[in-house]
């Protein structure tokens, strides 16, 4: 069995990362999900262990200080986000390609972690005004959170030359296009 490869994906809040996965999980790359765990509440129809492993704040810590996680991040006071190191260990040796859908911070510790058998693609908005009038055409968070990301996104921003491949979606099928080639050509190496 060829052991699978890792595919890190980050991008401020708003700036269609995650339209873009889904697009590639559609593709026969033999692409599978890296399911993150995090101490937020899930949203909507989120359920445990599909989207997220949503964990207590008691019981992230104790996997943190366990040695559990591959990466972690407090992306906002008291909510935490990371990804098990289990699972993901799992899912390549099964030959699976593992898709991360991480915070800066984490993309570039999973890319230190693997290496060249990671491939890390940063997805960036046109512009810091267009993110923000996606994140309020999406209507789910407050006025209030909404400021929080965009000031979140300078930040993360700052982190695109760290990565392997930036793509600039201001046009989702281009942007969809460019990260399919890109995914395509490291998966054949």
């Amino acid at each position: 069995m060829v052991r699978g490869k890792v595919i890190i994906f980050s991008a401020p809040s708003g700036s269609g990362k995650s339209t873009i996965i889904n697009y590639l999980l559609q593709q026969q790359l033999n692409l599978a999900f890296s399911i993150s765990a995090t101490t937020r509440p899930p949203r909507g129809e989120e359920k445990n262990g599909v989207e997220y492993f949503f964990l207590s704040p008691d019981e992230f810590q104790e996997r943190i200080s366990k040695g559990d996680l591959l990466e972690y991040e407090e992306v906002y006071t008291g909510r935490f986000y990371g990804t098990l190191k289990s699972q993901v260990e799992k899912q390549l040796e099964i030959g699976e390609n593992v898709v991360f859908d991480v915070d800066v911070k984490g993309g570039c510790n999973i890319k230190k972690h693997y290496g060249d058998r990671a491939l890390s693609i940063f997805i960036q908005p046109p512009s810091i005004e267009e993110l923000q009038k996606r994140l309020e055409s999406r209507a789910t968070d407050t006025a209030e959170m909404i400021q929080k990301r965009i000031d979140k996104a300078s930040f993360e921003l700052s982190f695109a030359p760290q990565y392997d491949v930036v793509i600039t979606n201001d046009q989702l099928e281009k942007a969809e296009a460019e990260t399919l080639e890109a995914v395509k050509t490291f998966l054949e190496k």
